[in-house]
């Protein structure tokens, strides 16, 4: 999705090592590295709030918005990010510029919609095996998501890659044979297999056990009489 967002950052003229990162951490500004587009990659830091705003944003990742480095303006989208693992706050992005009249491949999200007749009436449930897949297109056309409406699913129909809705302007690039969603029973089996399980481990604990003292005291040792 292209927006109006302008995301302003700066060009680093120190170095881009750890200690480096650290204290501009601290200052309160996020490292990053811009590439692509045939131009070299150059580190930068931007503001932490205007990509956290972009990445809540419903098109998220594949958001497109201007990138203004210095005079320099271009389009561009994150395509990496890494958080701080306790504080959860955003350690570093890589954004890559963006060529509009070029084709690029995107992981787009799929949603469902609705509510399967297996799991209404058949006491089914709903599998979703896939939640993003590949595809292929201009940036102008990439979608903020994929939408399936599972409403006449019966017990047993699976949704496929294939089937999800889509314009020409888009091409998969994952497998369109793979599985996205199914109506199952499998939580019956798992309970199954569960109980399965326990039956098998409790078996060698019989195997195992010796005998009582009773036994014992009547059984004749070898060599007495």
């Amino acid at each position: 999705m292209i927006t109006q967002e302008l995301v302003e950052a700066t060009e680093r003229a120190g170095g881009a090592n750890k200690n480096d990162n650290r204290r501009l951490r601290r200052s309160g500004k996020i490292p990053a590295v811009v590439y692509g587009a045939g131009s070299s990659p150059v580190s930068i830091e931007v503001e932490p709030k205007q990509i956290t705003k972009i990445l809540h944003s419903k098109s998220g990742h594949n958001t497109i918005f201007d990138l203004k480095v210095g005079d320099a303006t271009a389009k561009a989208m994150i395509v990496d990010w890494q958080y701080e693992p306790i504080k959860g706050s955003i350690m570093h992005i890589d954004l890559k510029r963006i060529a509009m009249d070029k084709t690029m491949t995107v992981s787009v999200p799929v949603v469902l919609t609705g509510v399967a007749e297996g799991v209404r009436l058949q006491g089914g449930i709903m599998d979703q095996v896939v939640r993003e897949i590949e595809v292929e297109c201009l940036p102008a056309d990439i979608p903020n998501q994929l939408e399936f409406d599972v409403t006449d699913l019966k017990f047993g129909d699976v949704v496929r890659v294939a089937d999800l809705p889509h314009s020409d302007k888009i091409k998969f690039v994952t497998d369109e044979t793979q599985t996205i969603a199914h109506v199952t029973a499998v939580k019956e089996e798992v309970v199954a297999t569960a109980e399965t399980a326990a039956t098998t481990t409790a078996e060698p604990e019989l195997i195992k056990k010796g005998k009582t003292d009773e036994e014992a005291a009547a059984t004749p040792t070898p060599g007495k009489k």
